[in-house]
């Protein structure tokens, strides 16, 4: 899409394109963070159970700011598994670890999540693109 919003179109496309690499980290932290909600056991199943809930709920909510904040810079956003498949960072976990593999897991897909957004929150600023900086903060 050819727009004009007083960024340049190859900033653009980069904002957008490393945008897209945090909404797969995010969709893919999301999935992996709603299956150890339902799949968590032992001694910290309450504890865990409800925070998991939570955290997912908040990724879910920022899916869609991210996925708007690429449309309105002229891209399409990522919505398939295989897309975001190939543009995650975070891997999928095809088994059912333990509550504390979980949130191993869960505190590493957070880390990556927030070295996405640092790497979009610099193209961001780098083009004074303030909409997407605010985003990846």
């Amino acid at each position: 899409m050819d727009i004009d919003i007083g960024i340049a179109s190859k900033d653009r496309k980069k904002i957008a394109t490393s945008l897209s690499h945090l909404l797969a980290d995010t969709y893919t932290l999301y999935l992996k963070t709603h299956s150890f909600h339902w799949n968590v056991t032992g001694p910290m199943f309450n504890a865990l159970h409800n925070m998991f809930m939570v955290q997912y709920n908040e990724l879910w909510l920022s899916l869609d700011e991210i996925a708007e904040r690429i449309r309105a810079l002229g891209e399409v956003a990522p919505g398939s598994g295989a897309q975001y498949a190939k543009l995650s960072s975070i891997k999928e976990e095809p088994s059912v670890p333990d509550w504390q593999g979980m949130a191993t897991q869960l505190v590493s897909g957070h880390e990556t999540c927030a070295r996405t957004a640092r790497d979009a929150f610099k193209k961001a600023e780098g083009a004074n693109d303030q909409p997407s900086a605010d985003l990846a903060t």
